[in-house]
């Protein structure tokens, strides 16, 4: 485990390819345990592929990753450990259909963390009302609106009690009056102390919440800097005329 005064995740050099096609190359990182960060960038420069390799969904080619302590490898022992640190939610809820909502949170604490039922029940329970969704425990995902499901989606991933939690672009699929409702959970997240990853266009999000603020372009991280100064005096034309049209949009 990661000590106070060590970063949480250090990415050194790293690179990924697809292909012909470089997605990260030689991007070098440092998240400090509690610390928000927002990852913002145009489609295709690499702020999914960033955080997907954090917990080791995609594999990188060179360079070195460490997560609380533990170096990324593709053993067994190694991912286990890193999905038990490290929560993610997608772009799609990914809940099962056929179970309700409060199954879809306490399959996990089950079988992977040997939870009997009533402990799994109950702390799904207690992730419901974080989400300020309890009621809707019994239902099944198609009965719930599309900020409901993304809610669950958070719930559960927080029922695994990560350290770290990884968000890539949650709100992107989502009607623009559910977008509030969910981005008003993470906040709450983020007030916690949990260290957070978040990739997201959501700019007053950003403001609000977050400690650091990552820009990447062509696959490499062009500008890092605290929101007041990025967004008054971005270092790179790049990131300014990224603003710019995210602002104005």
């Amino acid at each position: 485990m990661t000590s106070q005064t060590d970063p949480i995740i250090a990415m050194r050099d790293v690179s990924k390819f697809f292909g012909d096609f470089q997605a990260l190359n030689d991007v070098s990182l440092d998240i400090a345990l509690g610390e928000r960060v927002v990852v913002c960038g145009p489609s295709g420069s690499g702020k999914s592929t960033l955080i997907r390799c954090i917990n080791r969904l995609e594999a990188h080619e060179s360079g070195q990753i460490i997560v609380d302590g533990t170096t990324l490898t593709g053993d067994r022992d190694t991912l286990d450990k890193i999905r038990g640190t490290v929560g993610m939610v997608f772009q799609q809820f990914n809940l099962f259909p056929h179970l309700t909502v409060l199954e879809n949170l306490t399959l996990g604490p089950r079988r992977v963390l040997g939870l009997t039922e009533k402990d799994a029940n109950a702390r799904g329970m207690k992730y419901l009302e974080r989400v300020q969704i309890p009621d809707q425990a019994n239902k099944f995902p198609r009965q719930l609106s599309g900020g409901q499901q993304q809610r669950v989606a958070i719930a559960r991933s927080l029922c695994m009690e990560p350290r770290i939690m990884l968000f890539d672009e949650p709100t992107s699929a989502l009607d623009p009056e559910m977008i509030a409702e969910v981005l008003d959970v993470m906040t709450e997240l983020a007030q916690s102390g949990m260290t957070m990853i978040v990739v997201t266009h959501e700019m007053g999000f950003a403001r609000r919440v977050a400690d650091k603020m990552v820009f990447m372009d062509k696959g490499e991280i062009v500008e890092v800097g605290a929101p007041e100064d990025v967004f008054t005096k971005p270092k790179s034309e790049r990131f300014g005329q990224f603003l710019q049209q995210i602002l104005n949009h």
